[in-house]
């Protein structure tokens, strides 16, 4: 069976990478198909065929400003829906090498959203755009192609439950199909050359697990997370956070074989691992809603497409599908909005994308600044292989002065946290004023204050004891 239109993209994944895609699609396109294995519509807890739903996610606040851009309204209505909003220098709490940063305001959103509920409000947005619908529950099965197979012309598809299949006819074909993108076998199977990979192998399991604070205990107050930074000497760290419905969503992660588990005891006493007691603390007076779920990230993934001098016309990469950061960072969802960003700046009415110049600029624009972040912090780990060029070296060294200087000076700790959100190039913590402070507050290492712990006071009628695990499990 063959649909046909006269100008239709079709968008092969429905996840946030192919939501973000469909957006800026139906602004050239007459039609906009979204197809995935998935139920979407209506959906609003986790996904049988995205895993990663009951794992913490968060949106950079370079990814908040993006999704505002291409959904108006959409933060406040996140807000407006319980979801806690604070600044990623100013309130939250971070620590590194066992010592916290001084926190300072610096105008960067962050967003406690469950990744259901926020993908569930991106879908809602994307589903009542009148050009875009949703071809649930069907496999992807490969492309069509010109007879000569230099343009992209459909994708093939098959329904659940039926043995035919159909032929989704395109004049745009966008995979967003995540680390498991088919895309560099169908190439090689069209006589084109596969895109270059690069891995680092970092062997990472987190674990997460959801809790509710009990009556009158609040050891956040005004802050809206507390985060820890794996470090060689302790390559453990966690992410916890206030999100909606009143929950606290806590991640903790190990890398390279030093992993969190699911038994509940074991999970408080790993907790009490961590170079800062704050986590451990609050888990005292929090009880679990929901049972522990792990999840295995074994290497980090990026396919150079920008590389490769030959590319079949009407065909796009976006998200995953090119680029799998390593996850405790919480680039994936930013760098796809990015992605879709880029992916609008080659749509042009009546013409359709140079799929080499889009890879260009994809790379430039979207991922490097990000990949090469996130890969200088990776390769701190001995035990991480890669290239140490002295480039990385200094880098790395740098990192460790200005993480240093931010215990002591707020304005260092904003600068620093700009850079990480991408609202900010590493350039710019080498302007004078930023440079100068990061040289001199290292000198005199981790300020005293950073070194203590921070200290709750609790009701004198709360007992700080922890949920059983039997009693976990009961409410799992």
């Amino acid at each position: 069976m063959s649909h046909n239109a006269g100008s239709r993209a079709v968008v092969l994944g429905g996840s946030i990478a192919g939501l973000f895609a469909a957006r800026v699609l139906a602004d050239a396109y007459d039609e906009v198909l979204i197809v995935d294995r998935d139920v979407l519509v209506g959906t609003k807890g986790i996904r049988r065929f995205c895993p990663q739903s009951q794992q913490a996610n968060g949106l950079q606040a370079r990814g908040v400003h993006a999704m505002e851009e291409l959904f108006p309204g959409i933060t406040q209505e996140l807000v407006d829906n319980g979801a806690p909003k604070g600044d990623l220098a100013g309130t939250c709490r971070w620590y590194t090498q066992g010592y916290r940063l001084k926190q300072h305001h610096a105008g960067l959103p962050a967003l406690g959203v469950l990744r259901p509920v926020l993908e569930w409000h991106i879908r809602e947005r994307v589903q009542a755009i009148p050009n875009v619908s949703f071809v649930e529950q069907h496999d992807i099965l490969g492309l069509e192609t010109t007879a000569d197979k230099s343009r992209i012309t459909g994708a093939r598809v098959q329904a659940h439950g039926k043995k035919t299949e159909e032929v989704l006819e395109a004049d745009l074909v966008v995979d967003a199909t995540g680390r498991g993108s088919r895309t560099p076998v169908w190439l090689e199977q069209l006589g084109y050359a596969k895109p270059e990979e690069e891995r680092k192998k970092i062997d990472l399991v987190y674990v997460t697990q959801h809790y509710k604070l009990r009556p009158g205990c609040d050891p956040f107050g005004k802050d809206t997370a507390i985060n820890q930074i794996a470090h060689p000497g302790l390559p453990r760290g966690n992410v916890f956070f206030k999100v909606d419905g009143g929950l606290l969503e806590l991640t903790t992660y190990g890398l390279l074989g030093d992993h969190p588990t699911t038994d509940q005891n074991e999970l408080y006493e790993w907790i009490r691992s961590l170079g800062a007691k704050d986590v451990y603390d609050v888990l005292r007076y929090a009880d679990p809603v929901d049972a522990p779920i792990a999840f295995r990230f074994p290497t980090t993934l990026r396919r150079h497409y920008q590389k490769l001098d030959r590319f079949p016309e009407g065909l796009l990469v976006t998200g995953d599908a090119v680029t799998c950061f390593n996850p405790v960072y919480a680039q994936g969802m930013t760098v796809a909005a990015l992605c879709a960003l880029t992916m609008r700046q080659h749509l042009h009415s009546g013409a359709g994308p140079i799929p080499l110049d889009y890879f260009q600029d994809l790379a430039k624009d979207a991922i490097d600044q990000a990949w090469e972040m996130t890969n200088t912090i990776d390769l701190t780990f001995p035990g991480v292989k890669g290239d140490r060029t002295r480039q990385v070296r200094m880098a790395q060294k740098f990192l460790k002065k200005t993480q240093i200087a931010a215990t002591r000076d707020g304005k260092v700790a904003a600068a620093y946290f700009k850079v990480a959100a991408l609202m900010a190039t590493p350039d710019s913590l080498m302007r004078p004023g930023i440079l100068l402070r990061v040289l001199v507050k290292s000198m005199f290492g981790p300020s005293k204050e950073s070194l203590r712990p921070h200290v709750w006071q609790a009701p004198a009628d709360v007992e700080p004891v922890f949920t059983a695990a039997a009693d976990v499990r009961k409410a799992a």
